[in-house]
């Protein structure tokens, strides 16, 4: 559906459809794992952005369907989808 899709909220990598479903994607990179994988780099403070994000969007396409957060972490061994990878908070 949309990369790079822009709100006051912030960003998101990927919002695409899987069935009903809206799926938000932030896309993560890393080099080594030393610090955490790419998934625990995507923290509370995110998750939130996501949902608002999120919300903009629906609000704007005037849709009432489910929604998922995913992520897909990229790092030197290759590339890995986390579907359902957190809840929306406050949503």
């Amino acid at each position: 559906m949309k990369r790079n899709y822009r709100t006051p909220f912030g960003e998101a990598d990927i919002v695409a459809r899987d069935g009903e479903t809206v799926v938000f994607c932030e896309v993560k990179a890393r080099q080594s794992t030393q610090f955490g994988t790419p998934a625990e780099a995507v923290e509370r403070h995110k998750q939130k952005r996501y949902t608002n994000i999120a919300r903009a969007f629906l609000m704007r396409a005037g849709e009432d369907v489910p929604v998922r957060f995913d992520v897909v972490e990229v790092t030197d061994e290759g590339v890995r989808h986390i579907p359902a990878a957190f809840d929306a908070l406050n949503f």
